[in-house]
């Protein structure tokens, strides 16, 4: 899949990039292109459509939209955003080695750990965001990619994209970044010079928790080359009901991200004041240490993630989270619906407790998923569940 050069500003590429009404009903939205298979008007000889999991008119429109809105030139949807990370990783020969952040996604360690060790002998180095000069000690001969989450996940250390994408251009590295934290309205990593951003299109970039999938767009002509070969071998696609709900889920990206983090800003200066709250993580806080790298990098934006370590012990942390009426408790992030958190037993629960500890993700940390409800009524809600402490 190729996008063209973008023309329109953001909103309005949010709405029309990669559509355009369907030629034989002019229907204005893209339909559900049910179908396993299309007709050929003789062999080899077809539409463009040959097979569904090859080719797919709604997947096609998506992957379009996502591309120009990264601003890359080619995308390709996958069944869950972990599908989008292991199929990126196939991008390398068994018994490569990998830095990344040593604070990710609990379901990406497990990938690495669990999973790529095993079955491609995959070597991983872990670094620390806080501490960007520790990177080259950890960059060998081997090394082959470099895998960052910026905001990371739980704790929200920012990774300077620039910095990184200097360090591995040098050395022929590939450079992926999970982007979900932010969606391409708030940062679009191709422009510092990665190779490779993934999403979990089940967040931001769908916003309503109504379906599972996965993105990764680059705009080096052979990684796509070797990605378009990769979804099609693989197969772990992206389905065209759940395409037509994203593609859907995108065109308010703008208006949501705006009033997520409207919230988010609001309720985090409340928390760093709150009498039962340790500490505020958010990269809006002047005391984040990367506040600075976050204000440049995410184009005046801090996002809607907020982590808390309260002033409590388990007992207390789950009295708190029972009582809220609001604040959903669930897993995942980046839907209409504010959504609660508790690492320890729920996102991270994978990593080993050792390794949680030595990350300082404790049993009093909580993760917030700000949603666009009133900001009022979610400082409420956390107020009215901190008395529970």
């Amino acid at each position: 899949m190729t996008t063209k050069t973008k023309k329109h500003h953001f909103d309005t590429r949010a709405i029309h990039a990669g559509q355009e009404p369907e030629p034989i009903t002019g229907a204005v939205m893209t339909p559900i292109f049910a179908t396993s298979t299309f007709k050929q008007k003789s062999p080899g000889k077809h539409t463009g459509f040959e097979y569904a999991r090859t080719q797919n008119p709604t997947r096609l429109a998506f992957e379009k939209c996502i591309a120009d809105l990264e601003g890359g030139t080619n995308a390709f949807a996958y069944s869950s955003g972990l599908a989008a990370g292991a199929t990126v990783l196939e991008l390398l020969k068994s018994g490569s080695h990998l830095v990344a952040v040593d604070d990710m996604y609990g379901g990406s360690w497990r990938l690495f750990e669990a999973v790529r060790k095993r079955s491609a002998n995959l070597q991983v180095s872990y670094i620390n965001p806080d501490l960007p000069e520790t990177i080259d000690s950890k960059i060998s001969d081997e090394t082959k990619m470099i895998w960052i989450e910026t905001p990371s996940n739980p704790l929200l250390k920012i990774t300077d994209l620039t910095q990184i994408a200097k360090i591995a251009k040098t050395r022929n590295i590939i450079t992926v970044v999970d982007n979900t934290f932010c969606s391409p309205y708030i940062q679009r990593p191709l422009e510092n010079g990665i190779d490779v951003v993934i999403h979990s299109v089940t967040k931001y970039i769908n916003g309503h928790s109504d379906m599972v999938g996965g993105i990764v767009v680059t705009k080096n002509p052979e990684i796509a080359e070797a990605l378009e070969f990769l979804q099609n071998a693989v197969g772990s696609i992206l389905d065209p009901f759940s395409c037509f709900l994203a593609l859907r889920g995108v065109k308010t990206l703008p208006l949501r991200m705006h009033q997520h983090c409207s919230n988010a800003e609001k309720i985090a200066h409340w928390l760093d004041q709150h009498p039962k709250v340790e500490k505020v993580i958010y990269p809006g806080l002047n005391s984040h240490p990367q506040h600075k790298i976050a204000t440049t990098q995410m184009n005046g934006f801090y996002g809607a993630m907020i982590s808390v370590y309260l002033k409590t012990d388990m007992a207390g942390v789950r009295r708190a989270l029972e009582k809220l009426s609001v604040f959903t408790l669930a897993e995942s992030l980046g839907g209409v619906e504010s959504l609660i958190g508790h690492p320890v037993t729920m996102s991270h629960g994978s990593i080993p407790k050792e390794r949680r500890t030595n990350l300082n993700i404790s049993d009093n940390l909580i993760r917030l998923s700000v949603g666009v409800e009133s900001a009022d009524d979610l400082l409420e809600d956390l107020n009215q569940s901190f008395e529970e402490i």
